[in-house]
């Protein structure tokens, strides 16, 4: 595995390019930077002056305050009591919908004698965590009322990067603004955000003060609808994303197949020719998808080898014939 942290460096800046001015920043790094390596992703981000960093567990929040890295960091996931008991402090903001959560973090704040940030989720149509939006202002309420800064407000999309029809998403900005606005009767709230990496690619009304770019800060536009969506309003392709990682394996041994010979297990394919086979030492076990036998092709020389026979646990088989 290579990780371009040039590649990186480029799509942060590309895509703060794009947002409305006062727009701020948060760097999505969970499940390992999107495998790309939180040890290499956070700190550079936190270099490119993200303003928050975006994980799902207690675990990475640990692992990032063991790098030195200071930028806040908002846990979108579910935390336990015991969890928020160890790692969430003034610097740790969590993504909260559920009273026990709430009285968790209330009790942890009394601990450290602050009023710890708190982000209500709003459940605008996905129906996985979150409050209903007629609800917030209640929820906002519940947050102030137990001595917790509620520091933002957030919701997520349910069917914007699947589609170029959009009417559903604009549904859902439509409910967050309303849950926005009454939330904001009891006092102004200083991250307001709904825009994953689709909307922040897209849409200029869902930057709000915060957005939160995942797949498209390592250089992946986050489907074909997306892509198609932003030439339909632009007419070109404005924005060159660069993916960041490469995966490489050397060829382990090159063999002759006479034509009609079975290749791998199951007997599953046949060269109608005389071929030259590559085999390659990584397989299912190493993350290739055992899927993809027969269906795939790599790059040797960059030129296309079809995946021959089936995916083993630690050898994949290529057709290099015409390579």
């Amino acid at each position: 595995m290579e990780v371009s942290t040039d590649a990186l460096r480029a799509n942060v800046r590309l895509l703060r390019s794009l947002l409305s001015p006062r727009t701020g920043f948060l760097a999505v790094v969970k499940a390992n930077a999107y495998g790309h390596g939180l040890d290499l992703v956070a700190p550079l981000c936190a270099a490119e002056g993200v303003d928050m960093l975006g994980v799902h567990s207690a675990d990475e929040v640990r692992a990032i305050r063991r790098m030195g890295v200071t930028t806040p960091v908002l846990v979108m996931g579910y935390l336990t009591a015991e969890q928020i008991a160890e790692v969430v402090d003034p610097s740790v903001h969590v993504l909260a919908s559920t009273v026990p959560v709430l009285e968790a973090l209330a009790a942890q704040a009394r601990r450290l004698g602050v009023a710890l940030p708190v982000h209500l989720k709003v459940d605008t149509g996905t129906h996985r965590q979150g409050v209903p939006p007629e609800q917030a202002c209640e929820a906002a309420a519940a947050i102030r009322a137990r001595g917790l800064e509620l520091a933002g407000v957030a919701t997520h999309f349910a069917n914007i990067e699947d589609t170029t029809d959009h009417g559903y998403a604009l549904g859902q900005l439509e409910r967050f603004r309303a849950a926005v606005a009454a939330v904001e009767q009891g006092g102004a709230v200083r991250w307001v955000h709904a825009a994953c990496s689709a909307a922040a690619l897209l849409f200029r009304a869902a930057d709000f003060s915060m957005v939160r770019v995942g797949i498209s800060l390592y250089g992946h536009w986050p489907s074909k609808e997306t892509y198609l969506s932003w030439l339909l309003e632009h007419g070109r392709n404005g924005v060159r994303l660069l993916p960041a990682l490469a995966w490489h394996a050397r060829v382990g041994q090159l063999k002759r197949v006479a034509a009609g010979a079975p290749i791998g297990y199951g007997l599953t394919h046949r060269p109608t020719r005389d071929s030259l086979i590559a085999v390659l030492p990584v397989g299912y076990a190493e993350g290739y998808p055992r899927a993809l036998s027969n269906r795939a092709r790599v790059l040797l020389r960059c030129r296309p080898a079809p995946v021959v026979g089936r995916v083993c646990m630690n050898i994949t088989l290529v057709d290099v014939t015409d390579v």
